[in-house]
């Protein structure tokens, strides 16, 4: 029965409202890469039951996978958390590049004139963006590091990108990859995009992970001294399958 003076609730606003937020859930991971409930709760000011309920949804559906928090060094008593990362189910909702289209079509030009004409077109694909990558980081406060703002230019691509200290240098990662599934099958994409963050930063890069070959964040290694040797660097636990 209806209160008099109260707004009559509509039927389908508690799922609209529960879609919304199993929505920034999913982006949530997608942005900070694999992620507790509580660290979820925490960035989405909801409380811990209520992330979980979401993500018991989002797991049915197959959008978000679990696995155990991998620890590094002494670890406290007790099972390690669960980490949520998105599969590929769940990352094709944000993806907008036509993967059956660009995949054909790379597979036709690779029969029809070899495997080093996909080379030079992925080549191609990445150079307009180096030339305002470039432009970025010339611009770049002297507050950031160059792999800040390659970070903040990749962002404004879609890539959702971060920073964070590692040893001898600092690792890229990237969260989003709009050509992800396209990559799996012509790793050219990967390669040439990592020759052109080794050409804008003046380092040889290294690549740790890739969203391409089934890990939760691409992961670029950026040593601080140049020309360093590559390093036997084992993957983050939170990127690694």
């Amino acid at each position: 029965m209806r209160v008099p003076g109260v707004p009559a609730r509509s039927p389908h606003s508690a799922t609209d409202t529960d879609a919304s937020t199993r929505q920034r859930v999913a982006s949530s991971i997608l942005e900070h890469g694999p992620s507790t409930a509580a660290e979820l709760a925490d960035r989405l000011g909801l409380t811990a039951a209520a992330i979980r309920r979401h993500l018991d949804v989002l797991m049915g559906r197959g959008s978000v996978e679990s696995r155990e928090q991998r620890i590094y060094g002494s670890r406290g008593r007790g099972r390690p958390a669960k980490v949520f990362l998105l599969t590929d189910t769940g990352r094709s909702e944000f993806y907008s590049a036509y993967d059956d289209l660009a995949i054909k079509a790379l597979t036709y030009l690779s029969d029809a004139a070899g495997p080093d004409a996909v080379t030079s077109f992925a080549q191609s694909r990445v150079a307009d963006a180096e030339v305002r990558y470039r432009e970025t980081l010339d611009r770049a406060d002297s507050s950031v590091t160059p792999a800040q703002a390659l970070a903040s230019a990749l962002s404004d691509d879609g890539y959702v990108a971060s920073t964070r200290p590692a040893a001898a240098g600092e690792q890229l990662c990237q969260h989003h990859c709009p050509v992800a599934h396209v990559a799996e099958q012509f790793p050219q994409l990967c390669e040439a995009e990592t020759d052109v963050f080794s050409r804008l930063l003046g380092v040889r890069v290294q690549r740790l992970a890739t969203i391409a070959h089934g890990d939760g964040v691409c992961t670029t290694h950026i040593p601080h001294v140049p020309n360093a040797p590559l390093l036997n660097i084992e993957t983050p636990p939170q990127e690694r399958p």
